[in-house]
């Protein structure tokens, strides 16, 4: 009996009933959207953070993340690649040496990180190849040919084709140095890396350096990014105590934290909106309520009891809320999935995108079905909430106080 009264109420104030559903179907629409845009764009960043150079899962010996020196390097580089070779879930994989050495140019000398790749996996592994700003990438067959950040090739000023030597250590401690030329030079937008870092091919690096077999630590990148913490804990498996197999989790312990602090801001900032909202629609569904004042002690007055009239109102709250979160729900669901699969592009920023390491201007929402639920479900509590105070406010009136209500 309630239900059909409160459905015949429902379309009786027709006019507030769908100002009360549009009310909370764009609110659970903004929410929906606003949740899955945030969620997305932190994806985004960390995949470009993580793909410009880290990588989702770096294999490096016990001790070489907390004293990066030669005692810990790996020293049969042969023998990890023989066992990540037809590993389950490794798209590809590549080793690295990382040194620091003394650059010096024409005008002005200039230390920096040193690094021996296989230019053809790293193509695959990092941005560094997409991130080319001048000149051209190189190729394994490259001898004496560097590729360079951005900054650091300022601060040498050199450019493209011009020559500097380099002076360091050598794997085995002995004295390296040579004359190179710039063969490329890339920008990927985080300042510090772009200031200290170049790239040499490793078998030109390995002779130079005398690090043949050897390397600072291997990149692997997984056929599913998603899954690079549990293949990192299955590698170390593979290979044993010998090596440390860590996933982007860890080795970026810092931007992991950094996005969940954001995350975390982010929802506060949602939490004050929607509380602004939860008073808005209290207020309304106030002023809803006391216009119908008279038509509840005129009810109270034929018999029907507190408790009856509270149910009643209650169950026209549940049905508008009901039908306002389905509805909001499936309006941000749709924007979710509509710009999950054609993410939002901010055409003609990519300088300004760079400057805070973002290689792609590119930014999908997260359409996730269960955070999408999770939405609605708060939406719909905070709508039926809202209306519980007017309710108890209105149902304290006295029959006779209530039909001569004004």
């Amino acid at each position: 009996m309630f239900f059909k009264i409160a459905v015949r109420n429902i379309f009786a104030y027709r006019k507030r009933s769908i100002i009360t559903v549009l009310l909370l179907a764009c609110t659970t629409a903004l929410l929906v959207f606003a949740t899955a845009y945030m969620d997305g764009s932190h994806a985004r960043l960390i995949q470009s953070s993580v793909e410009i150079y880290p990588g989702y899962v770096q294999i490096t010996h016990p001790g070489f993340r907390d004293n990066p020196s030669l005692e810990n390097l790996i020293f049969d580089a042969a023998q990890v690649s023989a066992s990540l070779k037809d590993f389950p879930g490794i798209a590809v994989f590549a080793p690295r040496f990382e040194s620091y050495v003394l650059f010096s140019s024409a005008e002005k000398a200039v230390g920096g990180m040193f690094t021996g790749i296989e230019p053809e996996k790293e193509m695959k592994i990092s941005r560094l190849a997409a991130s080319l700003k001048q000149g051209s990438y190189l190729t394994s067959a490259d001898n004496a040919m560097v590729y360079m950040g951005s900054e650091l090739a300022r601060r040498l000023k050199v450019g493209v084709g011009d020559q500097l030597a380099f002076v360091g250590t050598g794997a085995d401690y002995s004295f390296a140095a040579d004359t190179l030329t710039v063969k490329g030079i890339f920008q990927t937008g985080l300042f510090d890396f772009d200031s200290r870092a170049s790239f040499v091919a490793k078998p030109y690096f390995d002779r130079m350096m005398a690090a043949k077999n050897y390397a600072t630590h291997f990149i692997v990148q997984p056929e599913r990014p998603v899954e690079a913490a549990a293949l990192a804990v299955a590698i170390g498996r593979r290979l044993g105590p010998e090596y440390e197999a860590a996933g982007w989790q860890q080795t970026m312990a810092g931007l992991v934290q950094a996005m969940r602090v954001d995350s975390i801001f982010g929802y506060i900032t949602l939490a004050i909106i929607f509380m602004v909202i939860f008073f808005v629609v209290m207020i309304y569904t106030l002023l809803v309520v006391y216009a119908r004042v008279r038509e509840i002690g005129i009810l109270r007055a034929v018999g029907t009891g507190p408790g009856q009239i509270f149910a009643m109102l209650l169950l026209e709250s549940v049905l508008l809320g009901l039908v306002s979160v389905l509805l909001g729900g499936l309006i941000g669901g749709v924007l979710a999935w509509y710009f999950h699969i054609h993410p939002i592009v901010f055409s003609g920023m990519e300088e300004q995108f760079k400057q805070y390491g973002l290689a792609l201007t590119a930014m999908p929402t997260d359409f996730a079905p269960l955070v999408i639920m999770r939405d609605m479900a708060i939406m719909f509590v905070l709508s039926v909430s809202a209306t519980l105070y007017p309710i108890f406010k209105v149902n304290r009136f006295r029959p006779i106080e209530a039909i001569h209500h004004v």
